[in-house]
């Protein structure tokens, strides 16, 4: 925004000065007389005025719009003020074996309120209160309560907390869908990183549709992730990714490890997707489950197999009984070596489900997770020894996660 302000104030400035010069000049050739010999008529004058004018108001236009702009656009300090008392930090004991007797811990990460028909929860990670005890939500301004788990899903890293707290401390953040969310937007993330509550920080979002693992969540992924650079540390978990008017767009779960700017959060699509039945049963069980493990094809592997798309997921693996196995799909049965990884080979190459392109495994996953439901029948495009084939597929469900 400065910048921009910036920009059009100096272009102000310098058709003002070319305005000055230009009627300084014809002002001392007149004066002068054979000096400088000018043919100014005041036809040409009459021009020149009115060319000056239209880049006068012209330049006023863009001032006013860009000064508009400027104060249009909420300060970050005043949307940090509108919603900092709706994040929370939540603790709880894990209790573990060691060598001589039982041992405690505390488990600490953020979260944030959210109103769902007229009742007020706290949404967070489900690795967050995973195994903890006596869990505690404290507010912005330092009031702490006892909360309860009523319902998660390992499978989003998602929980839900009851909390034993008077109404007049629920302040709830809107939640907008994160389906219109780009590349480039920015966003805000607010929670309580290494234990200092009420941290901002902002960034981008980085990419969508991408794919993590959670080991809550056994074998299986957790889809259709927003990766963002903004600054994500251990306590963070659970905090809300925010758009800059303030609405939860995702939910701050994970970091890589030894990296600077790669984040990721769960896409408040899959929040609304699951919030009812996780409040009212406790439970999420509408994941897709297809049975296929596998890698992602390159130019390499495409090589090495001669086969004629270097896009797409190569499955390596089909699971007895699973929906890819009653519906024919086939996995490898040869190990090579590429390049510096072992791949399975032998198996069909996914290329599309429902004719939208799978380029890689984020790409399937992500599909299956937002597209899809159990039950439902896909049809599963492949390459099988140069052959291309439509196959469909009934999706089965997800086993529950104990």
């Amino acid at each position: 925004m400065n910048d921009y302000y910036s920009k059009t104030t100096s272009k102000t400035v310098r058709y003002g000065l070319l305005s000055f010069v230009i009627i300084s000049m014809v002002t001392i050739g007149i004066v002068t007389g054979g000096i400088f010999a000018y043919a100014i008529t005041s036809q040409s004058i009459h021009d020149l005025n009115t060319q000056l004018t239209d880049i006068s108001v012209q330049n006023e236009t863009v001032n006013q719009t860009s000064i508009q702009y400027y104060f249009d656009e909420t300060s970050l300090s005043d949307l940090y003020s509108q919603v900092k008392d709706s994040i929370v930090v939540i603790t709880g004991t894990i209790s573990y074996q060691s060598y001589f007797q039982i041992s405690y811990t505390t488990a600490q990460g953020s979260g944030f309120v959210y109103a769902y028909q007229d009742e007020y929860y706290v949404i967070t990670n489900n690795h967050v209160i995973s195994d903890a005890e006596d869990l505690v939500v404290t507010f912005s301004n330092g009031n702490a309560y006892a909360a309860s788990l009523i319902g998660a899903d390992a499978y989003s890293d998602l929980a839900v907390l009851e909390v034993d707290a008077p109404e007049v401390e629920f302040i709830a953040l809107s939640m907008t869908s994160s389906s219109d969310i780009q590349v480039g937007n920015p966003v805000i993330a607010i929670g309580t990183p290494l234990g200092l509550d009420s941290t901002m920080t902002t960034g981008i979002v980085s990419q969508l549709g991408r794919t993590i693992e959670e080991s809550l969540a056994g074998n299986f992924p957790i889809a259709n992730i927003i990766q963002t650079n903004v600054a994500i540390n251990p306590g963070n978990s659970g905090g809300p990714l925010l758009n800059y008017q303030g609405n939860v767009i995702g939910i701050t779960t994970a970091i890589i490890e030894d990296t600077e700017g790669i984040g990721f959060a769960i896409p408040s699509d899959t929040i609304l997707k699951e919030i009812d039945s996780l409040i009212t049963q406790g439970v999420y069980t509408e994941h897709s489950w297809i049975g296929i493990s596998g890698v992602d094809m390159t130019y390499a592997i495409s090589q090495e197999i001669d086969a004629t798309v270097t896009y797409g997921w190569l499955i390596s693996y089909v699971n007895p009984n699973s929906a890819a196995d009653i519906g024919g799909l086939l996995g490898g049965s040869q190990r090579i070596q590429v390049i510096d990884e072992t791949v399975i080979i032998g198996g069909d190459i996914i290329i599309a489900i429902d004719g939208y392109r799978i380029v890689n495994g984020d790409d399937l996953m992500s599909y299956l997770e937002s597209q899809t439901t159990p039950g439902q029948v896909i049809t599963v495009s492949i390459e099988r020894e140069n052959e291309f084939l439509d196959i469909p597929i009934e999706l089965g469900r997800r086993p529950v996660v104990s």
